[in-house]
């Protein structure tokens, strides 16, 4: 019995291009999808030490929703590195100004820590309404 075990190398990895209108989707149920497709969850050879997952595209991210109260409530902070340099953003004020920013933070949350999550990060693609320059790749629609 000949029980030689499969490694992937780069070369077998075939990385398509998807799309996802996120229209009246919900941010945290959109954004797990995304992650997974982005990482290769969704293939055979998915290996976690490499890079085998696919190119996404989101298209209509200021249309994006969340539940509840969070979309008053809903609060992203982040620090300048000066004393007191704490900044506050409100998820409504955040997603009129910078709606593409409110996807692509929550995916990065999702993706792993170190060189492999921002080279996995660079294949997400996110627009703020249903105009996307991607349209030579021939892009497949993801349904939710």
């Amino acid at each position: 019995m000949n029980t030689k075990s499969f490694s992937i190398s780069s070369k077998n990895i075939i990385k398509k291009w998807y799309f996802i209108d996120a229209t009246d989707k919900i941010l945290g149920r959109l954004c797990t999808l995304i992650s997974h497709y982005l990482r290769g969850k969704h293939k055979e050879i998915y290996t976690p030490y490499m890079d085998v997952g696919d190119y996404i595209i989101v298209i209509n991210a200021s249309k994006i929703r969340l539940t509840g109260k969070k979309t008053k409530q809903k609060i992203y902070y982040r620090h300048t590195g000066h004393v007191s340099g704490l900044k506050k953003v409100k998820f409504s004020d955040m997603i009129i100004n910078n709606p593409e920013k409110v996807i692509k933070k929550s995916v990065y949350g999702m993706l792993p820590k170190g060189p492999l999550g921002r080279l996995i990060f660079k294949k997400l693609k996110v627009y703020r309404d249903s105009f996307h320059n991607h349209h030579s790749q021939k892009p497949i629609l993801l349904e939710i």
